[in-house]
């Protein structure tokens, strides 16, 4: 016995007595000892207190109003994770008895009250190192069977009948595993029991080719804001009652799994058209529009789900889950709270989205990039006195590649921070080298944009003032652009930024306005310079007073808040026309000029055009 060496910094022991006193000796007297004490005052704190951390021996208290400690050891032997437990009953009896009966229930060792503490510290050590030589014997016997196994598999040629065994016993053992394998939160299958379903229902349909079945993948919509207003403990009760409530929509033959987090896994066995997946997918989202009641309030919550119909056409059941999976990104892309059905073009899209992001990595350490140059135009005098800087990629293969093609993908995998620090560098790079120059009599200024992941970085004053340095650049002449929903998304840091900026006289413009918040408070609160009018509202402006839509009312803010205005997208005269009628300051445009490299950009400064 000696022989096994219990770590006391390691063993978790729980105290079930409804006596305080005896709690705060033994917890006293096992704390000195180095044991990590939990106590409890009912059987029923006993059974929560297991439930939440299994310990590794149990104090336990016979007699005990509602529930004595003879149906709280039953209980616990009843558990397959509780059954182990090393139960040392105390009582003040020594009567035989009550003995009998201690270890009749399970009890490992009886100690009678008032007790001793050398002998109480002496039969805890006893009880730790049997349950220590116990675990150490099954893990040796573990390690032995797989030995075991491994030998045989070698000598398998010349003995069959051993294999047979093995064989056997494998299939023993992965029935076994099975049981074990649901969810421990929500009770529900977990991902390899699911696919072990899938996967015999598919290898039916595959033996009867008129067979279909469907597979929903479901993801909850912004759980994740439960988890941090709320806390993870709402978080898992938030789980477990969409569980339960979601299970009760499906027949007894369909199987609903947790695959981890909040996603979970629908097998629909009998589906005899698309429109049986459909109307599961409804029911589901119907239940999702009535309140969670939580302990401590109610929450909603959305889900996006992806139907994936099944057939023999399928090789494998992951390639099953994964396209339900892309049809619920897709439904999650297309406005979430609703379902969409997967389609063999969804695959092909995420595979290309998957190769592409591949190239795009390799891109921006390859230095595929490449900067562009749209002039903007002083209205009143119709000269060029900036420059909007536009990233493009020259793609190896496929040539030049427009920004709405990849820039989306570089906001979704985070490489918009490092494109948007190179395209800050290279663009006060080239403007430093054109003022240098002097092309022009005065100095040019040149647009950034940033975007809402780059201006969330905490260290984006620290590298403006780098890249500041680095290429000598006046920051005067930067203007960085910025949407309205990176002001509002934290107004509180954005301000902080945003003053920053305003000390080193760095112009900041908010680009596409009007489509966003449109918050007149924030244009007060925050040291805005210019307002970009977005194309969207240029665009209807062909000389008749009244399509000028929001456009005059914009330019009223700005001229309230003494601000410049910036027009995007114009493509005509009768839009220049109209916004000098408004005296909007600058514009920039197709009829100006389209995106320009760096030395067709140069050249148009030299050639000093007027429009």
């Amino acid at each position: 016995m000696n022989s096994y060496q219990v770590d006391l910094t390691q063993k978790d022991i729980l105290i079930v007595d409804d006596t305080p006193e005896n709690l705060r000796l033994l917890s006293t007297m096992l704390n000195g000892q180095g044991y990590n004490v939990r106590k409890a005052l009912s059987g029923q704190m006993a059974l929560t207190a297991v439930q939440t951390l299994v310990p590794d021996l149990i104090l336990l208290d016979i007699k005990m109003p509602v529930m004595d400690g003879y149906e709280v050891c039953e209980k616990l032997k009843a558990e397959l994770e509780t059954s182990k437990i090393p139960v040392i009953f105390l009582s003040a009896s020594n009567e035989a008895i009550n003995k009998v009966q201690a270890f009749a229930v399970g009890g490992a060792d009886y100690i009678t009250k008032p007790f001793q503490i050398e002998e109480v510290l002496v039969r805890v050590q006893n009880q730790l190192a049997l349950r220590a030589a116990e675990i150490q014997n099954q893990q040796l016997n573990i390690l032995l069977e797989e030995r075991v196994r491994e030998r045989t598999h070698q000598l398998e040629v010349t003995n069959q009948e051993l294999k047979r065994e093995i064989i056997e016993r494998k299939l023993l053992e992965d029935k076994l595993l099975k049981m074990a394998h649901y969810d421990a939160l929500t009770s529900l299958p977990n991902r390899v029991l699911f696919m072990e379903r899938l996967e015999q229902t598919l290898n039916y349909a595959k033996q009867y080719s008129h067979y279909q079945f469907a597979v929903l993948f479901l993801d909850c919509d912004r759980f994740k804001v439960v988890n941090d207003s709320l806390g993870h403990l709402a978080g898992d009760e938030l789980l477990v009652a969409l569980a339960r409530r979601v299970e009760g929509l499906l027949s007894k033959n369909d199987t609903i799994a947790r695959l981890g987090g909040d996603e979970f896994a629908f097998l629909l066995t009998e589906v005899e058209a698309l429109n049986c997946a459909t109307q599961v997918a409804g029911r589901i989202l119907k239940a999702f529009s009535l309140p969670f009641p939580l302990k401590r309030q109610e929450v909603f919550i959305n889900a996006s789900i992806g139907i994936a119909l099944g057939n023999c056409s399928y090789e494998q059941p992951e390639h099953l889950l994964r396209d339900a999976d892309t049809a619920m990104y897709r439904a999650k892309t297309s406005g979430k709270g609703q379902y969409r059905v997967f389609e063999p073009a969804m695959h092909d899209a995420a595979v290309e989205s998957l190769h592409l992001e591949t190239d795009l990595r390799r891109a921006v350490n390859q230095q595929e990039l490449i900067l562009h140059y749209q002039p903007i135009i002083a209205l009143n005098t119709g000269t060029i006195v900036g420059f909007e800087a536009l990233v493009r990629w020259h793609h190896r293969q496929r040539g030049l590649i427009p920004p709405g093609a990849f820039i989306p993908l570089a906001e979704e995998t985070g490489l918009i921070n490092p494109i948007g620090t190179w395209v800050l560098r290279e663009a006060c790079r080239q403007l430093h080298l054109w003022n240098q120059a002097r092309l022009t009599k005065y100095p040019l200024t040149m647009s950034v944009n940033l975007s809402v992941r780059q201006f969330a970085q905490p260290d984006l004053i620290e590298q403006i003032d780098q890249i500041l340095k680095e290429t000598q650049l006046d920051p005067h002449t930067i203007k960085l652009e910025i949407t309205e929903s990176v002001i509002m998304d934290n107004a509180k840091s954005a301000a902080n930024v945003l003053q920053k900026l305003r000390e080193r006289h760095i112009e900041l413009s908010i680009d596409d306005f009007g489509t966003g918040y449109s918050s007149l408070s924030y244009l007060h609160s925050f040291p805005v310079d210019n307002l970009k009018i977005d194309r969207a509202f240029v665009r209807h402006m062909d000389g008749n007073p009244d399509n000028l839509g929001l456009v005059p009312a914009i330019m009223s803010i700005a001229e309230a808040f003494k601000m410049n205005v910036i027009a995007e997208g114009i493509e005509t005269g009768e839009q220049l026309a109209q916004l000098r009628n408004l005296n909007c300051s600058f514009g920039q445009g197709y009829l100006f000029s389209k995106p320009l490299a760096e030395k067709q950009a140069t050249d148009l400064i030299i050639s000093a055009p007027h429009w």
